[in-house]
Parts: structure tokens; sequence; C-alpha cells
């Protein structure tokens, strides 16, 4: 049985195989906040024949590209290039990488993936769960070490010696197609859905056999290669497979028959990662894997002055715009030769000027709509009250606001105007009342004009309704049940018009078609709900709403 390492002992490993083939394993996963435990790690990375470069999430295109060189162009008159970050083979150190916009993920997974460009290293500093490393840089890096919890390592980092001969002699190390085979098999045993996983544990494998002085892969470096790099991305945890059926005394066997890995040497690969498993991480990869996509975020919009910076483009000054200065001196560079004049060093025309555009994320509002009629009124509003102090508890990580709408009898009421506060939350639900007609249209008139305000006020609408769709009550107050339906499906026609993202939890026992044609008009998602606890409904809206 395979013994689980020491924390550090792993560290020192990873860090050890990553400065022997930093190209080949992509790099390596940091969980810490800045710490001397961080520095300590950092410093005992040995040598790996590379430059360290730095970056940071906001990093521009103009530092990771080549780029021109105004100044030197100016006074030379002719272009001259300034080298970017992805201008020579490098080790990068991606501080915040839990921050790491998408855009630059995108960057930074291309420069990973052209052969012989760069390795990275990803500083994770999230302070919560879902904080993490986007799924397209840390799906290309072989290793995660978390150091959250572990005290300053007693003795020195072991080192590399003779780091430069050991690179030369990995690309001799060999592997048998059984050994991929072996470690595809035991990825797919793990429920690891990237064929990436069993190429880097073979590519750790190499490292590791190299390390010890062997010229070809054994199963002690397979079974190490596995643990470094697939127990992260573990999301099952598999059961020993079935034994072969007998072949029966009369039938002769197979002559050729096929090959494959050894089933006691894929167990004990299975068995190695299983050992790097701490309790819990299987569960905890699986939620990580359903919410994904988190609570959102309001719509994208442009900016003159805040936000997340875009490259600047060309435009004509009016007076609230940003002129980018650097990329409007880039733009009228070359063409100084043929614009000098006499007793001006540099000429800058209107078709030169580039305007800084910036992109913000307005705050998102989830206003719901609550059915509060009927006898299972009670049932529907006790599961609103869940899923809405559910939503809350997130709201002020994500920046969302939620109301509440209950509709009953005559009219509809506000019970919870749009806020983050869960104690005020818990206080306006605790007493919400039930019972009575079905007023669909004037619970939708209400959800719509509080859905205007917010959009009045730069913010991201999303209505959530919550009904068996058994309308009765008309806008005008009268009990006519086809009026009731006429009136709701042009309020419905409204808030398709108005852009209002939208989502109907349909609670009958049976999805009604008025309501499902009701969500068409609407332009909204239509979930069928009978028996809806509060943990559904809130999972049904974070899948359907929120990614």
């Amino acid at each position: 049985m395979t013994e689980a390492p020491d924390s550090w002992d792993h560290a020192w490993l990873c860090l050890q195989l990553l400065a022997l083939d930093p190209m080949g394993l992509g790099g390596i996963t940091l969980r810490a906040r800045t710490s001397p435990i961080r520095d300590a790690c950092l410093t005992g990375l040995p040598d790996t024949g590379l430059p360290v470069r730095r970056l940071h999430p906001n990093i521009t295109d103009s530092e990771l590209y080549d780029t021109m060189d105004v100044g030197a162009t100016l006074a030379e008159g002719t272009p001259v290039l300034r080298r970017g970050l992805f201008s020579a083979p490098a080790l990068l150190l991606l501080t915040m990488a839990e921050r790491c916009p998408a855009d630059l993920a995108a960057k930074l997974a291309l420069a990973l993936d052209a052969p012989g460009s760069a390795g990275l290293i990803a500083l994770d500093e999230g302070a919560e769960e879902d904080e993490r490393v986007p799924p397209a840089l840390s799906e290309r890096l072989a290793f995660f070490v978390d150091l959250t919890g572990l005290r300053m390592p007693s003795l020195t980092p072991p080192g590399l010696q003779d780091a430069a001969a050991l690179r030369d002699a990995l690309g001799h190390v060999t592997a048998t197609p059984d050994d991929m085979r072996m470690l595809t098999h035991a990825a797919a045993r793990l429920g690891v859905d990237s064929l990436r996983a069993p190429l880097l544990a073979l590519h750790a494998a190499k490292a590791h056999a190299c390390l010890y002085g062997r010229g070809s892969v054994a199963q002690e470096d397979l079974e190490t290669g596995a643990a470094l790099v697939l127990a992260h991305r573990a999301t099952i945890l598999p059961l020993p497979d079935e034994e072969p059926a007998e072949t029966p005394p009369d039938q002769p066997p197979p002559e050729h028959p096929n090959p494959s890995p050894s089933a006691g040497d894929e167990d004990r690969l299975i068995d190695a990662v299983r050992v790097m498993l701490p309790d819990g991480l299987l569960p905890q990869a699986t939620s990580r894997r359903a919410g994904a996509a988190g609570m959102g975020a309001g719509d994208k919009r442009n900016a003159r002055q805040r936000g997340r910076p875009l490259a600047s483009r060309p435009g004509r000054r009016d007076g609230r715009s940003r002129v980018d200065l650097i990329a409007t001196l880039r733009a009228a560079a070359p063409w100084q030769t043929l614009r000098r004049t006499p007793g001006r060093k540099i000429t800058v025309l209107p078709s030169d000027i580039h305007l800084k555009r910036f992109e913000t994320r307005t705050e998102r509002v989830l206003i719901f709509l609550v059915d509060a009629s009927g006898s299972a009124a009670h049932a529907r509003l006790n599961e609103a009250k869940g899923a809405v102090e559910h939503l809350l508890a997130r709201a002020y990580a994500s920046r969302d606001r939620v109301a509440l709408i209950g509709f009953r009898n005559q009219e509809a009421e506000v019970l919870l105007p749009p806020n983050r506060s869960l104690l005020l939350a818990k206080r306006r639900l605790s007493a919400l009342p039930g019972g009575g007609a079905t007023p669909l249209a004037h619970g939708l008139q209400s959800g719509a004009e509080m859905a205007w305000r917010a959009q009045k006020q730069g913010l991201t609408p999303t209505l959530v309704l919550l009904t068996d769709g058994r309308a009765n009550v008309a806008l005008d107050g009268d009990q006519n049940r086809q009026r009731a339906m006429l009136d709701a499906e042009h309020m419905a026609d409204f808030l398709r018009v108005a852009q209002v993202q939208a989502l109907v939890l349909d609670t009958a026992i049976r999805p009604q078609k008025p309501l499902i044609k009701l969500a068409n008009r609407m332009g909204a998602t239509h979930i069928a709900l009978p028996r809806a606890s509060s943990a559904g409904m809130s999972q049904a809206i974070e899948t359907a709403v929120m990614a």
C-alpha cells in the first residue's frame, strides 16, 4: 500500500520535477495567501534554466506581445519593437491568479500550448472555496499544491544537483505505449475528462525517472506521476474492476489477445492517487464543478472613465473620453518622416487619436414573483423563503440584490425591496400571508415596474416567477379566467420587449400548457418543479439564470 507523502515533501517533489521539465509539465498552482510560507515554497524552486517573469491579472497586451517603442522609433526614424513577455521562453509567475480574466487566461493558455514557449506558476490567493484559477489555466498545469494550514518547513529544500545535465538526460528517458494506456485508463476511472491529464502524468513520470537516474519509466514513476497529476483532478473514487470471466475448459484461449495494461499495475496507480486524496476532496470537487457558473453578474457595458481596460480605438475627442497617449503616439510614429514640419518634432493628426475604453458590469437584481394563493401557498412560500435566504447569503460576494413580490386575492405586494440584507429579509419573510385568488397579471405588472426602475438605475433585473399558472383575476379586478390569462400574456409581451431576463418555475403537479405558452411569450425559461425544495429551487435558479 502506498503511503501518503508529507505535505512539504509533496511540494518539494513537485518543484523539483517542474524544474526538470517546465515546458512539458506546464506549471504548478500554488494555493496560499501572501505569507512567508508561500515565499519559502517559491524560494525552494530549483533553477529551471528559464528567466522568471512576473505578471498580474490586469496586464496589457502591450506588455505581453511585441509592440512598437514610440520613443526609440521617433528618435531613430525607423520602427523599433519593444519585446513582450511572450517574445522569448520564460517561466511566468502570475499573482492573484484567481482574479485572472477570461481573455488573459486564453492568451496564457495559447502560450502554454505553444511548444517551448512558456511555463506558468499560478499563485492562487483566493480566500473563498469558489475563488479558483480559471479552468483554462489549471487544466494545463500539471501540479497543485495547497499550502493552507502548513507550518514553515523545518528542512532546507533539497534542490537539484547539476540540473542542466538532468534536463539533457530527460530527453533520453523512454516510456512504452502500455505506460500511456495505463495512465489513460486510470484517469478515466477517476472521472478525469481531459486528455491533457494523462499526458502531463507521463511527463511527470519521465521527470521522476530522470531524477532517480533511470533511463526508462518504471512502475514507481507511473504511480508518482498519477498521484501528483491526477489526484487533485479526480471527481470519483473508482471501485475495483470486476474479475474477468474464466474461459470454459473446452474453448481454447485466443491466439492473439489484445494487449492491455496489467490490472494489478493499474490498481496500484489508483491506490497511489487514493492516498493523496484528503478527506472530503471529492465532494468538494463535485460541488465546484456543479457550481462552476457561480452567481453570475450583470450585463457588460462600455464605460469612458473607469472599469476593466479594453483595447483603445480611434475616435474623436469629445471632452468625456480619455486619450490613450501611448496608442496615439504609436499610430503617429510611422508617418513622422512624411509629416516633417520645420520647428515641430512630432506631428499628430486627428486620425491618430486613440481613446481609452473600459468595461464595467452592472449589478444584478433578482426579483422573485411568488404566487401566494390557494391551499398549497404555505408550502410554496416556505420554499421561496429558503431560496431567497440562500441566494441572499451569497449576494454580498457577487454583488447581487434580491427582491420579493407576493401576489394573492386582488393585488400584488412588494414584500422585500431590492437589498442585500439577510436579517431584513428574514424579518419580512417571517409572516408572509397566503391563500385566496391568483392575480397573475398584477404580479407580472408589479415585477415589470420594479424591473423598469432597476434598468433606469443602471441595474440588470432578472425575474423569477414561482406559480402554478392558474390565473383567475384580471387587471381590472374581475374574476375571469380567460381575461386574466390574456392580461398576463400582455404583461409577458411587455417584459419580452423590455428585454428582462426571466425564469418561470412551474409548481403544478403536472406542467401547465398555458404557463408554458406564457413563458414562451415572455422569452423565459420554463422549469417544472412540482415538489421543489428550497435547495432544488436555488439550484435551478443558479443553473438557468445566473450562469
